[in-house]
């Protein structure tokens, strides 16, 4: 309203006494509530006596010094953008840009006086405004806190060529002066603000404390997030360890450009302040985005122009952000940012509540994976220690439970352990009982036939070999000394071994570690060694082809395994036992043995032992097309019907005595290469052997068989 100053000139002007009242009337003003639209009353009256007014007008410059809100205003309105949310506005002020004000120049520190707003270049713009108004005359001046600029106050007439120097010193004055209460009302209702809106987020906090599943209940508690903090869209993203990716964990509102979360945070402008624990607001974030960055180009397309980003620290640790957007400019302030810090605080107990549920879920998961995994291992060693143990050997002859009792007499210590005997005899399933019988059951029995391998291939079969070591080692392999770890190693056929290998693994057993093939790391050898042969390692010493000083590593504790010829009726337990178990596999029920076919089975001379025999019945249940077993269907030869070997003169036959076991296996492969027409395979089936060991025997014995 327009102030009369003949009714306010009680007498002569004391601009001194005339400013201390404008400082009681601001006084007065803070003990009350604080309106905006009053706050000026009983100060423009005592200032309309220094300086003639119609209007009365605060600015408070924000943070960014870029733009301001209206603190308060009196009278009528001038250039002021019609508002009604001031700086002090429980919700959010409404703030305007100054660059283009005619008054920005009083916010770095300058005074303005235009004697016409009608006429001045400065106001060209907001003359219509002005006109509507009827203002044509100002001064405004900086409110000032010491030195630092904190708003502008604007006195207004409707009468041009109104205000001089004089009138201008007054209202610098004012502006200095009353620049700490200005202050000091912003900062308690700042203040005020802050409180009432994080007070809010009780009811976020209260829904995130109730669910294990804070994904699922982020678009509800956004919605009440949006109370404190509004935005258009939010987001919460984490970082992956390195920091350089991230995943959301959630969005609510506005959803994101597609393939955002593809993008490298490197391809974001504020990547590096985020995870440097930084927080960041951009007013205005088309003019901030860099389009030369893949991210923020991908944000460009989102239109939202507030954009705020604050950290989530997680014991000590940037592990995400969190988003607010909005489509206007400069919708936060330094309110928002706090309040929005207050909800990451809070959405960081929520995710951490989750993660530790789930972290429970999933050891709960894995407690009851392991209880299973230990109560099959558990059944599977039985099984184990029930189909290996010592008692399942089958047999009955004096000889067998000798040499058994020997080897369950030694399977409790940790002793190397060698067993001796032909092939065919059993040999591993000895071996397989004396690991289950011992302390080290419960770890891996691993074995290596070494007869079944060339040398270049068995030394890297038994110690590993590296990336690179040999052509075709295309990846680094372990070997079976690291396999067996805490278990038991068994060599098989161990007197096939190349003099270059047996000094590697002389080395093993006296110092307990090795070396990969072509690796320089020492490994600990943690494995309890039991060897098998069936050559006469003594001669094989004699020979020269067999250490001396393995052997006696090797044979600290022997075990002799008799052939099947000498084990009387056991064949008959092996073969009844073999009868079972093939026949029930074949769908035979009732399969018996014919006298013929006992008989044949006691005088065979068996040179693959028990192998050979288990060859033979299960060819005998194949063509045997009722229940009973002849020896027809066994097909083994009787000793009338092996082949003679050629005739020697009398002189150079050796003596009866002195024809030992060798010579029983010679002429045994040759009777089956025989009855094989020379075809190896055959004969090696035949015998119940291998290839590689068939191949290893024509070579011990010089026997010469045509090409198949």
């Amino acid at each position: 309203m327009a102030m009369d100053s003949a009714t306010l000139d009680t007498g002569p002007i004391q601009p001194e006494s005339q400013i201390l009242a404008c400082l009681e009337a601001i006084g007065k003003a803070l003990e009350g509530e604080f309106q905006p639209r009053t706050f000026l009353g009983d100060f423009s009256i005592a200032l309309h006596r220094l300086v003639p007014h119609d209007r009365l007008g605060i600015g408070y410059l924000a943070d960014d010094r870029e733009t301001y809100s209206v603190f308060a205003e009196h009278g009528e309105r001038g250039y002021f953008p019609a508002t009604e949310r001031y700086t002090t506005d429980p919700e959010r002020p409404a703030r305007f840009p100054i660059a283009n004000l005619p008054v920005a120049e009083v916010f770095s520190g300058k005074v303005l006086c235009a004697s016409d707003l009608l006429t001045d270049p400065r106001f060209i713009r907001h003359r219509d405004r002005l006109q509507a108004v009827s203002l044509r005359s100002a001064i405004v001046v900086p409110v000032l806190v010491g030195s630092q600029v904190v708003g502008e106050l604007g006195v207004y007439s409707r009468t041009a060529d109104t205000y001089g120097a004089v009138h201008l010193e007054r209202v610098r004055t004012v502006g200095r002066l009353i620049g700490p209460a200005i202050e000091t009302i912003v900062q308690i209702h700042r203040g005020r603000r802050r409180q009432h809106r994080i007070g809010r987020l009780q009811g976020i906090t209260q829904m995130l404390a109730t669910t294990l599943d804070t994904r699922q209940m982020l678009e509800p508690v956004g919605n009440a997030i949006r109370l404190a903090v509004d935005f258009d869209a939010m987001g919460v993203v984490l970082f992956k360890p390195g920091g350089r990716e991230y995943e959301f964990f959630g969005t609510v509102g506005e959803p994101p450009p597609p393939g955002l979360e593809k993008i490298p945070v490197s391809e974001f402008s504020v990547g590096s302040a985020l995870t440097a624990g930084r927080r960041v607001l951009f007013e205005e974030a088309s003019k901030r985005f860099d389009p030369a960055l893949v991210g923020d180009r991908a944000m460009l397309t989102t239109g939202l122009e507030t954009c705020l980003w604050v950290p989530l620290h997680f014991a000590g640790e940037i592990g995400g952000a969190l988003f607010f957007g909005k489509h206007e400019p400069r919708w936060y302030d330094s309110v928002d940012v706090e309040v929005a810090a207050a909800v990451a605080s809070r959405m960081v107990l929520g995710i951490q509540h989750q993660r530790l549920a789930e972290e429970h879920r999933r050891l709960a998961s894995a407690e009851r994976h392991t209880r299973r995994l230990e109560q099959s291992l558990k059944s599977v060693r039985s099984e184990l220690h029930e189909r290996y143990g010592f008692d399942q050997i089958i047999g009955r002859s004096h000889v067998l439970l000798e040499a058994l009792t020997r080897a369950a007499q030694v399977a409790r210590t940790e002793t190397t352990v060698l067993i001796t005997g032909e092939s065919g005899t059993g040999k591993e399933l000895v071996a397989r009982a004396t690991h289950y019988g011992s302390p080290r059951a419960d770890g891996p029995f691993v074995a290596v036939n070494c007869a079944a391998l060339p040398d270049t291939l068995l030394e890297s079969e038994l110690f590993g070999h590296e990336r690179g070591a040999f052509t075709g080692a295309d990846r680094q392999k372990p070997g079976r000394f690291e396999l067996a770890a805490h278990g038991t190693l068994f060599l098989d056929e161990i007197g096939e071994l190349s003099p270059a290998v047996q000094v590697k693994l002389l080395r093993v057993l006296q110092e307990r570690e090795f070396q990969r093939v072509g690796g320089a790391a020492t490994l600990k050898a943690d494995v309890r060694l039991i060897a098998a042969t069936n050559r006469d390692l003594t001669a094989e010493i004699a020979a020269g082809r067999f250490r001396t000083d393995l052997f006696y590593r090797l044979s600290v504790f022997n075990v002799h395994l008799p052939p099947l010829r000498e084990r009387g009726d056991d064949v008959l337990l092996l073969a009844d036992a073999f009868i079972r178990t093939h026949a029930a596999r074949m769908g035979k029920a009732d399969v018996t043995l014919s006298r013929e076919a006992v008989e044949l089975l006691r005088r065979h001379p068996w040179p693959g032992n028990i192998r050979e025999l288990q060859n033979a019945v299960e060819r005998a249940l194949i063509t045997c097309e009722g229940t009973l077993v002849t020896g027809a269907h066994l097909a083994v030869p009787l000793p009338s019907e092996r082949v003679a070997p050629p005739e020697q003169p009398e002189a150079a036959r050796p003596a009866a005595s002195s024809v030992d076991l060798h010579e029983l296996e010679r002429t045994a492969i040759i009777d089956a290469l025989a009855r094989a027409h020379g075809h190896k395979a055959r004969a090696a089936r035949l015998l119940g052997l291998t290839r590689f060991q068939l191949y290893s025997r024509l070579k011990r014995y010089h026997i010469e068989v045509s090409p198949e």
